[in-house]
């Protein structure tokens, strides 16, 4: 089955996406076609907004769910008249908030996305450059720094954690790729040595990660399942030899797999998340 889901803001949009997005994956028997549309913050905007939404429920023959953040009533007025299913997502919440604080709310576009301070902001680009200069091995010198180093053969995670890592927690985190050298000798590189503490190991079904080397090297031996699947067994050896926590990634989100190496290795974030 197929529905079309709107996620609608007078800001960024960002909040009604990650709750929307937390919602809709509770069913999984649909395929959602997902619209995000940001800064509807005029009624000509929420005009034509309400014209794709009734376009969506034509198409599909089904109302469109439409998760929304907008402030202003007059707005959303307007796209409570389409025909879609509303979810007024700070309505749903800010009615009994106020209830139970006793205080009216500032009902401010953007606020969500404001209070972060000058200096949180400041360590997540200390953070964002710390990831892409130690990334694939480099500036190792920088490892003393570092809340974790990931290791694990070429394509299974390292990089988009890192920097998954910096960008919402502004953790420290650097990454090295596991050579043929390295899993031949089944020996803990040189260089990660003196930061046992900090190691975390990604692996990967070799499946997975074949058909993620296919789409970067097509018909490559880099790609072969067969030198997949050597990779992953060597690799996992050296984890267990050296008693480096392991995770499989192959079912796992970057924000899934990102919370299971905090929660393991018991990293505090630094800042809080995006939204």
């Amino acid at each position: 089955m197929k529905r079309s889901a709107f996620f609608i803001s007078d800001s960024t949009g960002i909040t009604a996406e990650v709750l929307g997005n937390s919602l809709l994956a509770q069913f999984e028997g649909i395929a959602f076609e997902v619209h995000t549309v940001p800064y509807i913050d005029t009624i000509p905007r929420a005009e034509a907004t309400v014209e794709r939404i009734n376009r969506a429920a034509a198409d599909d023959g089904m109302p469109p769910i439409i998760f929304d953040t907008i402030v202003n009533k007059d707005i959303r007025a307007v796209i409570s008249r389409s025909e879609g299913f509303t979810i007024d997502v700070f309505g749903a919440f800010l009615d009994p908030l106020e209830e139970a604080l006793h205080l009216r709310s500032s009902l401010n576009v953007g606020r969500s996305h404001r209070l972060t301070t000058n200096s949180a902001y400041q360590q997540r680009i200390d953070a964002i450059h710390y990831a892409l200069d130690s990334d694939d091995g480099g500036i190792r010198s920088q490892y003393e720094k570092a809340d974790v180093i990931l290791i694990g053969v070429s394509r299974s995670g390292k990089t988009p954690t890192c920097l998954y890592l910096a960008l919402q927690y502004g953790i420290y985190a650097a990454n090295y790729p596991l050579t043929d050298d390295d899993l031949d000798s089944n020996q803990l590189p040189r260089p990660l040595r003196p930061y046992r503490k900090q190691l975390f190991g990604l692996t990967i079904d070799p499946e997975r990660l074949a058909a993620i080397r296919e789409e970067r090297k097509a018909n490559s031996r880099y790609a072969s399942i067969g030198r997949c699947e050597d990779e992953v067994r060597l690799s996992q050896s050296l984890f267990t030899r050296y008693k480096v926590p392991t995770l499989n990634t192959t079912r796992y989100s970057i924000e899934e797999i990102s919370t299971k190496i905090m929660a393991e290795m018991g990293i505090t974030r630094r800042v809080s998340g995006v939204y």
